[in-house]
């Protein structure tokens, strides 16, 4: 089929699915985890030089592996040791795209989690971590990974490239941890798909959203889960994702400004999808082994499950609230808890919380904005907009610029 804009999604979402697949499969054949890696790049950009004007191929798998087989193959020629190369290739078939790629494409599924877990190995700095798996399990470009994130793309090129040569020298093995190391590298999984999840929902900086780098870390999160459905922080966090992508069709207005929860069109919220998360974090409770993700998800589904924000169950927030912090504590749930506790108690209740993070969060922005909000109710517009104020001044985000800009506007 040709590819049209209509299809650039699909393009995009074929090349993810089988990006990962193949780094494993070459990495068994080559040995070597950059080698591999720039094979698969090598691959995934005549693929998009390609498929846009040829249409995406009956078997894509097939095409991407034959394009890095040719590729690794003249490599190996001009290699000491290509004989032993060259034979196991060889062994593997050497045809045309249709060919069947059996062993190399479609490797077992404890190998891609083995390829998930050396790309987030805790050695390696977050920022490269995050790099690292969109190139090498996503099967981003190098430019798309730049562009994602609005910074230069030999800045990308550098993290990775450090990254690589991080895993060469310190030898980081490419496994999955062992039961011992497990919950550890673990967390460290989790959290690189956290924030990259977090990047494309609402950005730190240009657009207000990326909904690619969500769906990115959504397809990770899912993926996760089918290779360790056991995991019940990982099925938490892939509910959590679901529910927060359930209602983006109404978190921004015609215009691209930001749309508050309270104000939000219910009606466009993925009941569907609300639905499928629900159940997915129930199962994960049953398992009873509660963590931060599954927490975060239940507070997300309290706001998912009310038909209208007055149905919101405020009491309930609270006290999962209350299980977080006793797990994970932060300076920025605690805010949260306030937020709720405004609902369920009252603005003063509330400000007696924020005055507390006074000294902790005095550079964050939707401290200063929440503060803000409690002033205003409280009677206090003057303090209130000095607040907005801050608020917008700390905050490089357009949308959120946007919300302040109107609040103050009000005044």
């Amino acid at each position: 089929m040709t590819v049209t804009d209509a299809a650039h999604d699909q393009l995009a979402s074929v090349v993810r699915q089988h990006a990962g697949q193949l780094a494993v499969a070459l990495m068994r054949v080559t040995g070597d985890f950059a080698t591999a890696e720039d094979l698969v790049q090598d691959a995934v950009l005549a693929a998009l030089r390609h498929w846009p004007q040829e249409g995406i191929p009956d078997r894509p798998d097939a095409w991407l592996f034959t394009v890095a087989r040719r590729r690794a193959l003249d490599e190996f020629v001009r290699a000491d040791n290509y004989r032993a190369k060259l034979a196991q290739l060889q062994r593997l078939g050497y045809g045309d795209q249709a060919a069947e790629p059996a062993e190399s494409a479609e490797p077992a599924e404890d190998e891609r989690l083995r390829l998930i877990f050396t790309c987030c190995h805790p050695a390696l700095p977050r920022q490269a971590q995050i790099a690292l798996t969109l190139r090498v399990v996503c099967g981003l470009t190098t430019g798309q990974i730049a562009r994602a994130f609005l910074v230069r793309e030999t800045t990308i090129a550098q993290r990775i490239t450090r990254a690589k040569r991080k895993i060469t020298d310190a030898g980081i093995p490419y496994r999955v941890p062992d039961d011992d190391e497990l919950a550890a590298r673990l967390t460290e999984v989790l959290t690189v798909i956290y924030l990259l999840f977090n990047e494309g929902y609402l950005a730190t900086t240009g657009p207000p959203a990326s909904r690619d780098l969500a769906e990115d870390a959504e397809w990770l999160a899912s993926l996760l889960h089918q290779l360790m459905p056991a995991e019940p922080e990982v099925a938490g966090l892939l509910a959590l994702i679901r529910l927060h992508r359930a209602r983006a069709a109404a978190r921004f207005g015609t215009d691209g400004e930001l749309v508050l929860l309270r104000d939000q069109d219910r009606s466009r919220w993925d009941r569907e999808a609300i639905a499928d998360a629900v159940r997915l974090l129930t199962r994960a409770a049953r398992r009873q082994r509660p963590g931060p993700y599954q927490l975060q998800a239940a507070i997300v589904a309290c706001h998912a499950e009310a038909e209208h924000f007055e149905d919101t169950d405020w009491e309930q927030i609270v006290l999962l609230y209350d299980m977080l912090l006793h797990l994970a504590p932060s300076p920025v749930t605690r805010l949260h808890r306030a937020i709720a506790v405004r609902y369920a108690t009252g603005a003063q209740a509330a400000m007696a919380e924020l005055d507390d993070l006074a000294g902790i969060l005095g550079e964050y922005h939707l401290y200063h904005a929440t503060r803000a909000e409690l002033l205003r109710e409280l009677g206090q517009p003057d303090h209130a907009r000095a607040a907005d104020r801050r608020a917008l001044d700390l905050t490089a985000n357009p949308a959120e610029q946007a919300v302040l800009q109107q609040r103050l506007a009000w005044i």
